[in-house]
């Protein structure tokens, strides 16, 4: 029996030194024993932040905000509140987020001794206490009750999980709901051929557009007047032609300010500047959503923002006009020599850019090219998917458009030698990537859709705006057209335009040797236009 009792003895003592190891000072396993109610498998949304790593999250975070909660383990009313706040972090935190990106939920535990000096930093003096703000405004920030003209500030209905998102929504000009789902594998569209399918697009070309925004802003990629003026051209080729009435009022705000964000092609960055880029949403602030629809792939890695990429640059060039054809190529290849980050991509799509000639004077004839550029794109990617197993198994790449969309756009197909009826392939893509896109997306909205797209985006945001004149004063005066609201900043903005050095730049014009035909084109349409006036 002595042997019995000692053997007990040493798995007592073991058991006691594990659960010192496990529930130490400071220790979120203890946090979640007690909230768990014997659940293990529960898994928090909201990130647990400390003295040691809270710095380092909100420096790190692509969130544009966050709320951060201060609370003590031992507090019932905190432990009571733990779920209302976890159904709101669920929309936001982790890797089943509903609308990732947006608002990051953190929390500290006061009651930790290694939390008491941060606690301090933020005068808590009650649990739970709720703020908000930039994140990076919380990087070795501090918050007193008299504090003027802080970013910061004291979440003051959050008692419920309604509240509490409510309040969010106020910030955010938003309408996120606590029943808001992820759109998850079973709602991929796998039917190409169903022509309908098109509608769904019209979200992925905000989304993508609110993506390479981002992008530019993360990676500080306007460094230069001529990165300026590539930036510059985009956006005036967004104003008249984007597909979306908010996206195009996005794009027109920030072109009207761009001389005053940055000078020279220098950009301010910094979030806690009045007169800075990062102030601006190109296409309202409710993007980026965090998913795409018509371009969901079947997994993470897969289509996704370069498939919304281009249909962005394929719905843009069937709005175009003839006046208008040389200088929206030009516009498309500097963006994309310039902002899009996959290098190999970039020098594919840059190289066939150069491979130009000669100068475009149909608009029909940049919509075929940027279609053929396409394909050639996707006939390439196709073999290396192929041999290396990288592709979408639901969404391989293809010739596009295929039979089952477009039979007349075939005269003879033979393996991979397609002989295409040119005619009928524009007509189709004008169609598909025109009326057809936004007519589809508002019949859809009639018809009723989800809560998401409905919430995203009413059918009055999507329209096919008025032909624009000759870019880049076109692109003002279609402003005007678009919307009587711009109608006076447009007029400014065009004032303003006549006296851009960097659109007279010899260095960009030569760019792409056919450039000239901009200036030429311009010049001529202006004097046509003084005529008429």
């Amino acid at each position: 029996m002595s042997l019995i009792h000692l053997f007990l003895l040493v798995s007592l003592v073991s058991l006691e030194a594990d659960a010192t190891t496990s529930f130490s000072p400071g220790s979120r396993s203890i946090l979640r024993d007690i909230g768990s109610n014997g659940i293990s498998d529960h898994k928090d949304n909201a990130v647990e932040l400390n003295a040691t790593n809270f710095d380092s999250v909100f420096q790190d975070t692509p969130a544009k905000y966050a709320v951060l909660e201060f609370f003590a383990h031992w507090c019932p009313a905190c432990r009571n509140y733990k779920p209302h706040y976890e159904k709101v972090a669920r929309l936001f935190n982790g890797a089943e987020a509903v609308h990732p990106g947006t608002v990051l939920m953190t929390r500290v535990d006061c009651a930790a001794k290694i939390n008491i000096k941060l606690c301090d930093k933020f005068s808590i003096k009650r649990y739970p206490m709720l703020f908000w703000g930039p994140p990076r405004k919380f990087v070795g920030g501090s918050w007193e009750p008299k504090q003027e003209k802080s970013e910061i500030i004291v979440v003051e209905e959050w008692r419920t999980a309604d509240l509490l998102l409510s309040w969010i929504n106020k910030q955010l000009g938003s309408s996120y709901g606590l029943d808001d789902q992820k759109l998850g594998k079973d709602h991929l569209l796998p039917n190409i051929s169903d022509y309908e399918q098109i509608s769904q697009a019209v979200f992925d070309i905000e989304e993508a557009t609110e993506e390479a925004f981002d992008i530019i802003l993360s990676l500080k990629a306007i460094k230069s007047s001529e990165t300026g003026a590539s930036f510059i051209r985009f956006l005036q080729l967004l104003v008249p032609h984007h597909p979306s009435k908010r996206c195009r009022k996005g794009s027109a705000e920030i072109l009207m300010n761009f001389d005053d964000l940055c000078p020279a092609g220098e950009c301010s960055y910094d979030s806690g500047v009045n007169n800075t880029l990062r102030n601006f949403h190109i296409c309202g602030n409710d993007l980026p959503r965090g998913y795409f629809m018509f371009c969901r792939g079947s997994k993470n890695e897969t289509r996704g923002f370069s498939c919304g990429l281009w249909i962005l640059m394929h719905s843009l060039s069937v709005r175009i006009e003839d006046g208008e054809s040389q200088f929206a190529f030009t516009a498309l290849c500097d963006f994309i020599n310039n902002f899009f980050m996959c290098d190999e991509c970039r020098r594919h799509f840059h190289d066939m850019c150069l491979s130009v000639k000669t100068p475009f004077k149909k608009a029909r004839d940049v919509v075929l090219w940027l279609w053929s550029t396409h394909n050639k794109v996707n006939e390439r990617l196709k073999k290396d998917e192929e041999s290396l197993g990288t592709g979408d198994p639901k969404f391989p790449k293809m010739i596009w458009p295929p039979k089952q969309l477009c039979s007349s756009c075939y005269l003879t197909s033979t393996g991979n030698n397609i002989d295409w009826d040119h005619d009928e392939v524009y007509k189709f893509l004008k169609e598909y990537y025109g009326e057809k896109l936004v007519s589809s997306y508002k019949k859809k909205s009639a018809g009723g859709v989800s809560k998401e797209e409905v919430v995203v985006a009413a059918a009055e945001e999507m329209a096919v705006p008025t032909n624009a004149l000759v870019v880049p004063v076109g692109a003002a005066l279609a402003i005007a057209l678009a919307s009587c609201a711009f109608g006076a900043l447009a007029c400014y903005w065009r004032t303003q335009q006549k006296n851009r050095k960097h659109h007279h730049n010899p260095h960009y014009l030569r760019r792409y040797s056919s450039n000239y035909l901009v200036m030429n084109t311009f010049s001529n349409s202006e004097s046509e236009r003084e005529k008429e006036r």
